[in-house]
């Protein structure tokens, strides 16, 4: 059964008994209700979204209650946490569902034992997808250990599409600065700061929790598994720092951009006030000659308009040589 075709009322997204030699046998419900579980290792996958899963985790699992309570949790942010024999992961991956932005990650919380790897998520996770394809083809993970680490790899993978993206966007926002649109240009910076913030919130426990994991004392966990763990956990410290530099060269590039608009402001109240330098005389005289007091002057005289309109703008020429030799505009 698939991601996508499964029945939604069940909270069984898919589940497999791995054959030990990359492919696996599905399993539905009755297989996992009857303790289908043998020497081979077991993965049971769950939709968090289904009230069904909440009940077999706590009802009939087997799993203990602080497991099942981690497996549950409302929030989460990636971690680690030893429990017995086994490991509770928690993990984010990018959000390609529809409508979705690349910092709203999907969360995966992962119990894994020698025998057991039960993962469950509220949203589909592609990362996830990828490595039950594997199975399918007959080409995934073997045991716990190597389900565990082909997640964690096909989760960082998934990134590296979108962190290449957000840098090729900071780069054409750069570029784009002395084309005008600078507001435009403001709100879209803004946005990608934001995106940059959101996938580190994220991405520096992801990395750490990949640390811890590939140092955790199971026996389960290959040598092999742990050195491919610390690859996918410097391959996440590569995403922070292409991150950290993209966000630092939009923050030059806002500030460049925040410079232009407070310079172009601050020569349109220039332009206003060179404006009203010049019409403040005018406006005085002819205030002066309204104030009808004895009568208006020149109120008599047929070529006083004349006069007081050649007047005016002698007035404004001799200003207006007046700033312009002294170099005000």
């Amino acid at each position: 059964m698939s991601d996508t075709d499964r029945p939604a009322t069940r909270s069984l997204v898919y589940a497999y008994r791995l054959d030990g030699e990359g492919g696996g046998t599905p399993l539905g419900w009755n297989d996992i209700h009857a303790g289908c579980r043998t020497e081979a290792v077991t993965w049971i996958h769950l939709d968090l979204s289904d009230p069904g899963t909440s009940t077999f985790l706590r009802a009939e699992s087997g799993l203990n209650e602080a497991v099942a309570d981690g497996l549950l949790a409302e929030h989460t942010r990636p971690r680690l946490v030893p429990l017995d024999e086994g490991l509770l992961v928690i993990l984010r991956g990018i959000n390609f569902n529809p409508g979705a932005e690349p910092d709203d990650m999907v969360s995966i919380r992962i119990w894994a034992s020698a025998q057991l790897v039960v993962s469950c998520r509220k949203l589909r996770l592609r990362a996830v997808q990828d490595v039950q394809a594997s199975i399918e083809r007959g080409r995934g993970p073997c045991n716990a250990g190597e389900l565990l680490t082909a997640i964690a790899d096909r989760l960082a993978e998934r990134m590296d599409d979108v962190i290449e993206g957000l840098e090729i966007q900071a780069d054409e926002l750069e570029d784009q600065v002395g084309e005008g649109r600078l507001e435009e240009i403001n709100a879209a910076l803004a946005d990608l700061r934001r995106t940059f913030i959101g996938l580190r919130r994220y991405l520096v426990p992801q990395r750490d929790a990949l640390l811890r994991l590939a140092a955790a004392k199971v026996a389960w966990l290959a040598e092999e598994d742990r050195a491919w763990l610390r690859e996918v956990a410097d391959q996440t410290t590569r995403y922070l720092e292409a991150l950290e530099a993209s966000k630092d060269r939009a923050t030059v590039t806002q500030e460049e951009l925040l410079q232009r608009l407070s310079e172009k402001t601050e020569k349109r109240m220039y332009l206003l006030s060179v404006v009203t330098a010049v019409f403040l005389p005018l406006g005085f005289i002819t205030g002066l000659l309204g104030v009808n007091v004895g009568g208006i002057p020149g109120a008599e005289t047929p070529w006083a308009f004349l006069f007081l309109c050649l007047a005016t703008a002698a007035v404004v020429t001799l200003q207006l040589w007046f700033l312009r030799r002294k170099r005000w505009f």
